[in-house]
């Protein structure tokens, strides 16, 4: 019998959709207190999430696995060359975390120009003392680096509190939300011009390390540096040096190259640093909603052998 594995634990009117979906197919559901075995994991034809057992036990030679529906929108961490090879079909979460990403983002956006991340800091200290400069996000101009569903979502954002929007993108094209949009070639140009850089990339060859000492110092003196990308995507001494030197006025992190940080790690101590590890996209009960529901509308295409239609489908060449 054709076999599902739900590796996250669902809400039961959540597991009743998904059953609804794929009548007559044999469906296990992930449990805090129960554990697949490795024969589920060899038996299963598509897998809602993942963890370690699916690559050990499901990409082995023989295993039934064709479809991975990946619970995160960031699938660098996946062995792509792995599931290519055994020609596995992987659809990620793009647009499922919009906008609890992009809330995290402006929120971080607004800690900084307020001066409320200094604030939290002086608080524990008991210090009453107030920054001697504060910005403003209104009038501003913000650069969205990897301009997508996240991108969108802070643009919307960003254009209520009457900010420039400038959105870089791969392809370059329009989009709606921005006032304009620059190929990745003008990245440099997109840099120059905002006070807020918000970094959205997904980590492949082309961006690793694409945010360096070079691009730090290519940024006003007075720019803040949001990534709410992959982690990989900037190189981490290179921003300590530009927070430490004052080629930036501060960074809002949500991601980094070495996770989690050391409690001595010098990002920690900065005052002009917000950190929030790894949680801007956490699964927020709507989060888990949406996700469900791009599970389910996926099943369904894929059921109908229309894999090729499949939202979010990525593309192991671009490795996204």
């Amino acid at each position: 019998m054709r076999s599902i594995l739900c590796i996250p634990e669902l809400t039961l009117e959540q597991q009743e959709v998904v059953r609804s979906a794929a009548p007559g197919l044999s469906i296990q559901f992930g449990e805090a207190s129960k554990s697949f075995d490795e024969h589920d994991y060899k038996e299963a034809e598509v897998i809602f999430g993942w963890d370690a057992k699916v690559k050990t036990a499901a990409l082995q030679e023989g295993t039934k696995l064709r479809w991975v529906q990946s619970w995160s929108s960031g699938i660098d961490s996946l062995p792509l060359t792995e599931l290519e090879q055994r020609c596995i079909l992987l659809t990620d979460a793009s647009g499922v975390h919009a906008r609890s990403v992009s809330e995290t983002a402006v929120a971080m956006m607004l800690g900084l120009a307020r001066g409320i991340a200094t604030a939290v800091r002086n608080q524990h200290t008991g210090l009453w003392e107030s920054p001697a400069t504060l910005a403003e996000v209104n009038g501003g101009t913000v650069a969205i680096v990897g301009a997508g569903e996240i991108g969108r979502e802070v643009a919307r954002i960003a254009r209520a509190f009457d900010m420039r929007v400038i959105a870089v993108r791969r392809s370059g094209g329009t989009m709606a939300e921005a006032d304009v949009v620059y190929e990745t070639a003008r990245l440099d140009d997109a840099l120059r011009e905002a006070d807020y850089v918000v970094n959205i990339l997904p980590l492949t060859n082309e961006t690793e390390h694409i945010f360096n000492a070079e691009r730090f110092a290519v940024m006003k003196r007075g720019a803040y540096f949001i990534n709410v990308g992959r982690g990989g995507t900037v190189r981490t001494e290179d921003l300590i040096e530009a927070l430490n030197k004052g080629v930036i006025a501060g960074a809002g992190l949500d991601v980094f190259e070495q996770e989690p940080l050391p409690a001595d790690h010098p990002l920690w101590s900065m005052p002009n640093v917000i950190i929030t590890p790894h949680n801007a996209g956490g699964m927020t009960v709507r989060n888990t909603e949406r996700l469900v529901k791009l599970f389910v509308d996926n099943l369904k295409i894929y059921l109908c052998g229309e894999s090729g239609s499949l939202r979010n489908l990525v593309d192991y060449s671009k490795k996204y």
